[in-house]
């Protein structure tokens, strides 16, 4: 990281500590809560104009979205699930087949050991007018333990904007549309890292950190106890998958043995640095509560 003022830049591996530092405060409670100035000073900066937005995790369901029709064994269901699973193994089965096909690491969450798990997006899918297309899911779910795929997530945008999303099925009371949006800092802060980094969303002008994500859907191949489209992943005990192969790109990290993360993964899979100017906080210095957030 340089030292300039004028050639200042915060490399990704501190920007995304950054982010999930901040999601990790959500077990002291929500920055709304009125004990402490720094606390409410920091809601002030990211929830300015954002009536739905909080610091610690949180998502909201998309305009028009529900889950009263949704069964996992409805036709449209298990045709779709299906056509999921059968794209994953043939196109997407493991780490090294998503980096081949063009697709990013996007760790935004924070289970970590044995329900770890990753969302893996491809800037080629995102925005090219496909939504719920199995071949070109626009994120892939990743099992941290065994670097394989389990499921995918779809994301309703076009050409770098949030679109309404379509309904998997049904209408009114059997309406199955179980989209979901993040509106809490951890996932709206991947969301604008992933745009600065891969869609050169700055180069464009949009330097906006947004209120919430564009809306999503998650469909896991492997047995879910909620739902085929259940927001968080599946416990470990469902994941019935073996270790991927050992990777062709350079690691010492072993699948089924060392848990993916940044450190197993090439330095060439995403750019080592970002201005810092382009941040919506510096994130070097960010302590909001008086933690140590390892920065």
């Amino acid at each position: 990281m340089s030292d300039s003022d004028d050639d200042r830049t915060v490399s990704r591996r501190t920007l995304l500590r950054a982010s999930a530092g901040t999601a990790a405060l959500s077990a002291i409670g929500s920055a709304r809560a009125d004990d402490g100035n720094e606390r409410d000073d920091l809601a002030r900066r990211f929830d300015r104009d954002c009536p739905d937005a909080t610091i610690e995790p949180s998502m909201a369901h998309c305009e028009g979205a529900s889950m009263e029709g949704c069964a996992d064994d409805h036709p449209r269901t298990v045709a779709l699930q299906s056509a999921v699973a059968d794209a994953l193994e043939r196109r997407y089965p493991d780490v090294d087949a998503l980096l081949e096909a063009g697709y990013k690491p996007y760790f935004d969450t924070l289970e970590t050991g044995d329900d770890s798990w990753s969302h893996w997006l491809n800037p080629a899918f995102i925005g090219d007018g496909d939504l719920l297309e199995p071949e070109r899911p626009e994120s892939v779910l990743v099992d941290n333990e065994t670097w394989r795929s389990i499921g995918v997530m779809f994301i309703a945008t076009q050409d770098g904007t949030a679109v309404a999303p379509p309904a998997v099925y049904g209408e009114d009371a059997e309406l199955c549309s179980p989209w979901h949006a993040h509106t809490g800092l951890p996932g709206r802060f991947a969301w604008w890292f992933y745009r600065q980094t891969y869609e050169g969303a700055a180069a464009d002008g949009d330097l906006e950190f947004p209120c919430r994500t564009p809306c999503m859907l998650h469909v896991w191949t492997v047995d879910h106890p909620e739902s085929v489209y259940a927001h968080d992943a599946p416990p470990r005990e469902d994941r019935d998958v073996d270790p991927a192969d050992e990777p062709t790109f350079d690691t010492d990290a072993v699948p089924g043995e060392d848990d993916l993360g940044w450190a197993a993964l090439p330095e060439a899979v995403v750019p080592d640095e970002l201005p810092a100017d382009l941040a919506p906080f510096d994130p070097s210095g960010f302590d909001p509560f008086g933690i140590d957030l390892g920065l």
